[in-house]
């Protein structure tokens, strides 16, 4: 039997894909497992800049200050009656440290009170975000 005898006959050929789409949810899982999250504040945050800034973890506790006094964490404001309760809660899960990211033109006394629960609140390690100069 040639070969054009072989393509003309009624037999099908089945392509068995399952073993791709296995890969693809492999790679798919892999991907999703090694991608660090950004965690964001939720608000617009004008940083002031130093000329001491470093890269710090990302694997922290963002929390933001906006120019108008209000913490805010995910997105929500919290308070800053409620960084306390919030940091303790986070450290329990993981200890990491604790970034406040405060607008340039907010004011230094919510910063040190911000700075002050979360201390109380079991931070070891406590940042201001700056940008780079």
């Amino acid at each position: 039997m040639n070969r054009r005898q072989y393509l003309k006959s009624n037999d099908t050929v089945d392509i068995n894909i399952s073993p791709l789409i296995d890969m693809m949810f492999l790679l798919l899982i892999f991907f999703i497992v090694t991608t660090a999250f950004v965690e964001e504040i939720g608000i617009e945050i004008q940083k002031p800049k130093a000329a001491s800034a470093q890269t710090l973890e990302k694997q922290s506790i963002m929390l933001g200050v906006s120019q108008n006094g209000s913490v805010v964490y995910g997105g929500k404001e919290i308070g800053i009656r409620g960084v306390r309760g919030l940091v303790s809660r986070m450290l329990k899960e993981q200890n990491r440290p604790v970034i406040i990211m405060a607008d340039e033109s907010s004011k230094s006394g919510i910063v040190v009170k911000v700075i002050d629960e979360c201390k109380l609140g079991g931070a070891k390690i406590v940042s201001i975000a700056t940008e780079a100069q």
